[in-house]
């Protein structure tokens, strides 16, 4: 989809626009020249930005009038609402998998909407490790069964970071006070991507016009990702001024306990733990490592932020000279 493709601006409906990765997401689609339908759940006291060429629709994935008013006037949809807290499976798939679902048909209901971009996660290439994993690979299931006559492909980011980020921020704001939690053995390997990274792959694929049916992988274009030793030397020179950041190993073993335990107690006093057993298993895993050269040769993008500089931006620090 291309602004060439119709009169006036393109129009893209947006899931998840709220989110992390939503916000900026929204905002990039907006700079790049589109018109944006986002979703977002109402409740009390929650205030939203008006900007031009942004309408927010009320409602939720399983609301199928929500999601009619969503895609309406849309050529395309791009789905980035995702659970990553959950005490059960059923936690998950709600949104990762039967979400998914929901919107893929909503949108091959809608008359001009022909393309679908799905925002997967890495855990899916795992997804016996969590609830989590399996409800990614579940909801790309559910997307090539659902698609109908719609053009789509999933993209499979691995750990996204950068500023509004909630997950990795503690980890790390104590290396910026000289401490890094390892967990497990240390040994694993990883990729990573910043969110704006992900947010410009995604104006790429809706400018490239793809949607075949694929599963791509991101990175930041580091080759064979990062070991932790290449990490904590990064955020020493950029966070502490090249003083040492000390290693405090984790085991699994107490990861597994911690985990166990928080997962019972989120059943009995009903809040969506982030820290399971299942959890343990992803962050614990050896390979998280993925390539995005398929993606890049497929739409021309290409990362443009590594880890110092992306480090940096999202501590809000100056890039050491």
């Amino acid at each position: 989809m291309s602004e060439a493709d119709g009169i006036g601006k393109p129009v893209v409906a947006l899931t998840g626009a709220t989110g992390f990765i939503g916000t900026t997401l929204r905002k990039q689609l907006l700079a790049a020249g589109y018109d944006v339908h986002a979703l977002y759940r109402p409740r009390n006291g929650r205030a939203l930005r008006d900007e031009p060429g942004l309408t927010w629709v009320p409602g939720e994935l399983a609301d199928h009038d929500a999601l009619s008013n969503l895609m309406k006037d849309a050529q395309a949809v791009v789905h980035c609402a995702g659970s990553v807290r959950g005490a059960r499976r059923s936690d998950f798939d709600r949104v990762n998998a039967d979400g998914v679902r929901d919107a893929a048909q909503a949108a091959d209901r809608t008359p001009g909407c022909q393309r679908f971009l799905l925002l997967s996660s890495l855990a899916a290439r795992e997804p016996h490790l969590s609830d989590y994993a399996g409800s990614k690979r579940r909801g790309e299931r559910a997307l090539e069964a659902s698609a109908g006559r719609l053009h789509w492909d999933a993209l499979r980011p691995p750990a996204v970071y950068g500023p509004g980020d909630r997950e990795m921020l503690p980890l790390f704001q104590s290396m910026a006070r000289g401490l890094a939690p390892i967990p497990g053995n240390g040994r694993g390997r990883f990729s990573l991507i910043h969110v704006t990274d992900l947010a410009s792959a995604v104006v790429a694929w809706l400018k490239a016009g793809t949607g075949s049916g694929n599963t791509y992988e991101l990175d930041d274009g580091h080759e064979n990702g990062y070991d932790w030793n290449t990490v904590l030397g990064t955020a020493a020179h950029v966070l502490r001024g090249n003083a040492p950041i000390r290693r405090v190993p984790i085991p699994a073993p107490c990861l597994r306990l911690v985990g166990g335990v928080n997962l019972v107690a989120a059943r009995v006093f009903g809040y969506a733990p982030m820290l399971t057993p299942g959890k343990v298993r992803e962050i614990t895993h050896p390979d998280w490592v993925c390539d995005g050269s398929a993606f890049a040769g497929a739409t021309g993008w290409r990362p443009t932020i590594g880890f110092e500089r992306g480090l940096a931006d999202t501590l809000g620090r100056p890039l050491p000279h």
